[in-house]
């Protein structure tokens, strides 16, 4: 893929949407690209991560760790692995291709080098964290109302 492509790709998944322009260049030319044939798996649950991989084309399976967890399928300009751009963390699903795909990868070191030249890149990104998050608590607290009504 060009540049352009690529940072034009970067635009349409959320989060690193709220980037910027300028941060996507750096995304963009730092990323790697990688082929998955069918059933190849990308990443096992409980290995540790180091970053995060973006669905360019074709669909990846992702099963959770957990026996309770379901099985669901995810697509282009799905972000699988957000919290390991930032953090130190293990993997709480696998990751299998369904069929061939292609993901981009972001290593937390590029993301982190990326944050560091650009803070308003940094700003926007802790912006869209924290309306996640007060969503999530918004959420939680819905359900701990309805269970305490019984």
């Amino acid at each position: 893929m060009a540049l352009e492509d690529d940072m034009a790709f970067f635009e349409r998944v959320p989060t690193l949407a709220a980037l910027g322009r300028q941060a996507l260049r750096v995304l963009a030319v730092g990323a790697d690209t990688r082929h998955l044939a069918n059933g190849a798996v990308l990443f096992y649950a409980g290995e540790p991560a180091d970053g995060g991989y973006v669905v360019f084309e074709g669909e990846l399976l992702v099963k959770p760790n957990t026996a309770d967890g379901k099985e669901y399928t995810v697509g282009p300009g799905t972000l699988l692995g957000e919290l390991a751009l930032i953090a130190d963390t293990v993997s709480p699903v696998t990751a299998i291709a369904k069929g061939p795909a292609v993901v981009v990868r972001i290593s937390r070191s590029l993301f982190r080098k990326m944050l560091e030249g650009y803070p308003t890149a940094a700003s926007r990104l802790r912006e869209v964290m924290a309306a996640r998050l007060n969503n999530w608590t918004e959420e939680l607290n819905s359900v701990r109302t309805r269970m305490d009504r019984g």
